[in-house]
């Protein structure tokens, strides 16, 4: 087994609701570890437990072997990577970097192209799993970009998730995300119905709940957010305004290539409507509160 000194040093960008917890898990796994958050506090802990605090984006990459980011929206990733003092500027040459927020197959392709210029390998990476996923290394993580970069980093990886699989070249990460987010979006949609409809008509939600998340209505969706939405929990695992950002790169890309998705479109107004009434820093299951009232 390899000693903790023979493994790459990382940074890592973003140490927010799932950024935090999967900084820890390298952490724990004995990775060498640099950290930047724009909110120091939130990397406080990682500190503590060993990781460097760097004051950029870019100083965390020129200290790394690899550098990963989960950040807000694509604008944040555009900003840390290819700012004249980001990521691209700064990291060494023959360095990776992974990108592991849900953002634009378009930006993930000039990412990649801007690193290939400097000698540097880029992969997009997005994940699934909400906060639950990151906290138990129970990630799904779909990846673009060169294979011999995916292989050498395969091992991060494996400590963040359970599901890990190439999809192909630049932008196919992302593009992977976008189907997930599609999936997610309708799940969402009928969990918050089917519990509606059961209040509505005098059944326990509860009861309903664990009668049909076992049957063919279940879903990770059913059985992770059900019983939040029943308890009133609707503290973010992922916030509403980061999925708006989602379901309207989706509904472009869909637009981009011909193809109508109506039920997407209607989970994005509802969700708009939601952010609108004050909901945009609860997480996805508070599209419950559209229907709760009334149920």
């Amino acid at each position: 087994m390899a000693s903790a000194r023979a493994l790459p040093t990382i940074a890592f960008v973003g140490t927010g609701v799932m950024g935090h917890s999967m900084a820890g898990h390298l952490l724990d796994s004995g990775y060498p570890l640099v950290v930047f958050n724009r909110t120091r506090e939130k990397a406080a802990a990682l500190i503590a437990r060993g990781a460097r605090w760097a004051s950029s984006a870019g100083e965390a990459a020129s200290l790394a072997d690899v550098t990963i980011t989960i950040v807000g929206y694509p604008a944040d990733v555009e900003a840390v990577y290819l700012a004249p003092d980001g990521i691209l500027a700064k990291a060494s040459s023959g360095a990776i970097v992974i990108d592991m927020t849900t953002s634009t197959p378009t930006l993930a392709v000039r990412i990649a192209e801007a690193a290939t210029a400097r000698g540097i390998l880029a992969l997009d990476a997005p994940v699934s799993g909400g906060d639950i996923g990151a906290r138990e290394a129970r990630l799904t993580i779909m990846v673009g970009g060169d294979s011999a970069a995916f292989d050498k980093v395969h091992p991060i990886f494996q400590v963040l998730g359970k599901t890990v699989t190439h999809m192909g070249g630049p932008g196919l990460g992302q593009h992977t995300k976008m189907a997930n987010q599609i999936a997610i979006a309708g799940t969402m949609l009928s969990v918050v119905e089917a519990l509606a409809y059961a209040r509505a008509t005098g059944l326990d939600p509860e009861r309903v709940l664990g009668a049909i998340s076992a049957g063919s209505a279940g879903s990770w969706s059913m059985s992770n957010y059900g019983p939040r939405i029943l308890a009133g929990d609707m503290k973010a695992g992922f916030y509403v305004k980061h999925f708006i950002k989602d379901l309207r790169i989706a509904l472009s890309e869909a637009e981009a290539v011909g193809l109508e998705l109506p039920g997407l479109d209607l989970a994005r107004r509802l969700y708009e409507r939601l952010a609108e009434s004050g909901g945009g820093d609860l997480g996805t299951q508070a599209l419950w509160t559209l229907y709760g009232d009334k149920a």
